[in-house]
């Protein structure tokens, strides 16, 4: 049951016929991993404790450094040198003291993973990492829950969420284990700041789609994007016949 101030502050989604207060107690009941709070993660963090969701469990070893200031906007000069789950759920508290936050300040390994995904109803992949991702992707389908996720580099970026027991293929289906070897980076190949901005939002929407039942979320589909020249392409994915990750559950 929402409280009057509750339905105060979430009123302009509450306005949503689809959405309308089931879908916000959906999402206050809601906990969230978010796994790495960089340039994806900030804005994701941000909007998903806008938004209402309940808890959230922040994950992330770096430290903050200068040059991720240009873009990763839950951090702030006077948080240079602070561990970035420590700095974003600082911003998420000054923005929502009502959303629940736990932060793990340290690089998750593949052996943490079980558990902590006992604990969450949702996981969001914001990180940069490979090995993370691939790891990320086995333990929700052992765990049975949504994987969010997201990439950005110079201009261009990618969402989708991975969820084969619902239907639509794993992350695994789409890259293959030593797709790293040729991936780029940021810091690397740079990358303009609002584009970390977009995706990480679409990681917000993404999720608050599928915690909500609203809408139809990017399961079976990918959703590309060029902001360099303003191109917007979604591709159908199917689930690959072979992916040792996936195929079992078909």
């Amino acid at each position: 049951m929402l409280t009057d101030a509750q339905l105060l502050r979430y009123s302009r989604q509450l306005l949503l016929h689809d959405f309308d207060i089931a879908g916000q107690e959906k999402l206050l009941a809601a906990r969230v991993l978010v796994v790495g709070l960089g340039g994806l993660g900030c804005p994701a963090a941000l909007y998903l404790a806008a938004a209402g969701v309940g808890s959230l469990v922040l994950a992330d070893g770096d430290a903050v450094e200068a040059s991720n200031l240009q873009r990763q906007i839950a951090h702030t000069e006077a948080d240079l040198g602070r561990n970035k789950a420590q700095s974003a759920a600082a911003a998420v508290a000054a923005l929502n003291a009502s959303t629940a936050v736990e932060v793990l300040p340290q690089h998750l390994q593949a052996a943490d993973l079980a558990a902590l995904l006992q604990r969450v109803d949702l996981v969001v992949d914001a990180t940069d990492n490979y090995p993370v991702r691939f790891a990320l992707n086995r333990a929700c389908i052992d765990a049975g829950l949504p994987l969010v996720s997201a990439a950005a580099v110079r201009a261009e970026g990618q969402g989708a969420v991975f969820d084969p027991l619902r239907g639509g293929p794993c992350y695994r289906c789409l890259y293959r284990e030593g797709a790293d070897d040729s991936a780029l980076s940021c810091s690397q190949s740079g990358v303009l700041a609002p584009l970390v901005g977009v995706l990480g939002s679409l990681l917000a929407m993404e999720t608050l789609k599928v915690l909500a039942g609203y809408g139809e979320p990017l399961r079976d589909a990918l959703l590309v994007l060029d902001l360099h020249s303003m191109e917007v392409r979604k591709l159908a994915l199917a689930p690959a016949a072979d992916c040792p990750d996936c195929a079992h559950l078909r």
